[in-house]
């Protein structure tokens, strides 16, 4: 094989590499002679048919492997041989048609990975911004699941339901006299005042009595989900089937044994766990933006173009995607636009920061071990199926690149937490609120944490919005509160009773279930409660 290097320029290389007819040749030879013994022919016998006529029915075939097996030879070989370091996949062509039995010429271009000087890792100072768990808030995540475990009771005979009752009702709901998809159900149960239902349905409601029928009068709000009710006026005849009351839920043993476990104390101490883990978490993120705007603000060196450009685009795509929820996705997507030079900005950072922190932990032998890089492939795989989950684990093994995809945030943390014990780390103690504020403030908020995927240096106009989209991977991102969001928001309303519902209400996500221990870390999960509560959960709520 013969090298040509015909560009050098900056990071950009590209070679032009001769594979010999005779180096094809004498691979196919050896291929012929590896399947011949394989090969059935009529008239002869097992494993006897000539290599003339083996390699006269599948040469063709056999030739196109040899040459692609060549020049992937070729390419490990110029790697190798130049000390080149890929920054991307190479991108490889072949020089005009190739001729069997000829010489074949093949264009690679490629960029390297710059020289990364001696990062300085000396001197860093970091505040770690922390907060206590308040018992108040372990109660009150107590109470929101006490909530959950509420008791439907029915009421007396003649009681009017009102705002806290819970009402079962069957529904056939109309537009212009002609009932609509996911607007009729039976047995639905809905507490008055949740605001689960769209706007005026469970005021016209209250006063109702077990066997009451009624005719209700609402219209949907003009940003609906279901375009085709969005704003039409609607009627809905009702049944009531049942009035119910909500009995008192005691924060006791056994509320605790509901959730499987053993008394109060440990649920109280599962809950606290939880609650101190996501603040852990934000004073984790806190701290580890620091420490890389300061390594930013430390070093600059070139970075390869199609880094940057893979970088920006994955950045880019989901900052479109998110303009199509917004309530005007063509106003979101010309703001977008108008910040694109800023996101490519962002995008070179992370880039450079992914850089130098892989020249880190290279430089003070971090590294992921075999098991745990085992462990990343297995976690990866389950979401693909049975078929597909070993040919994608065959898939990483065998290609590098994938699999410093997939290494890449674990071996960045464990640099993050090499430099952690290097720093001189101070601590105070502030408030959730002020640690919140901390993050999502320009100073406090300007890098992320994992450099590959979520870098959270943002452009300064409007930026919030978009944080996600900016991050950088596996990044512990600040807990955020759900806005409440329409139903069904992408599509029309199919099961039943789904036109009905508006909005979930807003809630803490420790509130929906039970605590549960981390994965991994020896803790007891508590399981779902053993028995619901209410009678009946309509489906559409």
């Amino acid at each position: 094989m013969q090298t040509v290097e015909t560009l050098n320029e900056g990071l950009k290389r590209a070679f032009t590499l001769k594979i010999t007819a005779q180096d094809i040749d004498s691979k196919v030879d050896a291929e012929v002679k590896r399947v011949a013994p394989q090969i059935r022919m009529p008239g002869f016998r097992p494993g006897k048919v000539p290599i003339n006529l083996v390699r006269k029915m599948h040469g063709e075939a056999l030739t196109q492997d040899a040459l692609n097996s060549s020049i992937q030879e070729g390419i490990q070989q110029l790697i190798a041989d130049h000390k080149l370091r890929p920054a991307m996949q190479p991108s490889v062509s072949l020089e005009g048609e190739y001729a069997p039995g000829g010489d074949a010429e093949v264009k690679v271009e490629l960029e390297v990975l710059p020289d990364v000087p001696t990062p300085s890792i000396e001197g860093l100072k970091l505040e770690r911004l922390t907060v206590p768990v308040q018992d108040s808030e372990v109660q009150e995540q107590l109470k929101q699941l006490a909530d959950q475990q509420k008791r439907w009771d029915d009421a007396a005979e003649g009681h009017a339901a009102t705002k806290g009752d819970q009402v079962v009702m069957d529904f056939v709901g109309k537009v212009d006299g002609v009932a609509f998809d996911g607007g009729t159900g039976e047995g639905m149960a809905v507490e008055l005042g949740s605001g689960r239902l769209i706007p005026g349905f469970e005021e016209q409601l209250e006063g109702v009595k077990v066997g009451d029928e009624k005719q209700l009068n609402v219209t949907f709000p003009d940003d609906y989900g279901a375009k085709d009710l969005a704003g039409k006026a609607a009627t809905f005849d009702v049944k009531i089937t049942a009035v119910q009351t909500a009995g008192e839920t005691v924060i006791d043993d056994d509320m605790a044994k509901a959730f499987g476990l053993q008394d109060l104390e440990q649920l109280t101490g599962l809950l606290k766990g939880q609650i101190e883990q996501q603040l852990n978490g934000l004073t984790r993120t806190h701290m580890k933006r620091k420490l890389l705007d300061q390594l930013a603000a430390g070093h600059d060196f070139p970075v390869p173009p199609s880094m940057v450009e893979a970088e920006f685009d994955q950045i880019w795509h989901q900052l479109v995607h998110e303009t199509e929820h917004e309530e005007d996705p063509a106003a979101a997507l010309a703001e977008l636009e108008s910040e694109r030079d800023e996101y490519r900005a962002i995008a070179e950072r992370r880039v450079r920061l992914g850089l130098l922190l892989s020249e880190i932990g290279t430089a003070n032998g971090v590294e992921v071990t075999a098991q745990e890089m085992n462990r990343l492939i297995a976690q990866a795989a389950q979401q693909y199926g049975p078929q597909d989950r070993q040919r994608f684990i065959q898939y990483v093994q065998q290609e590098p690149m994938a699999a410093a995809q997939l290494r890449a945030p674990l071996f960045e943390d464990k640099v993050v937490d090499f430099l952690f014990d290097k720093a001189e780390i101070t601590d105070r103690e502030v408030t959730k609120e002020e640690l919140e504020a901390a993050i999502e403030s320009e100073d406090g908020f300007s890098s992320g944490t994992h450099v590959h995927d979520h870098d959270n240096h943002k452009p300064k106009k409007k930026a919030a919005k978009k944080a996600d989209a900016s991050d950088e991977a596996g990044e512990e991102k600040p807990a955020k509160k759900p806005a409440a969001k329409k139903a069904k928001a992408e599509e029309a309303p199919a099961a039943e009773g789904d036109a009905l519902v508006e909005a979930e209400p807003v809630k803490k996500a420790a509130t929906k279930k039970a605590p549960k221990a981390a994965e991994g870390e020896g803790e007891e999960a508590a399981p779902k409660p053993k028995k619901a509560a209410a009678k009946k959960k309509a489906d559409a709520e």
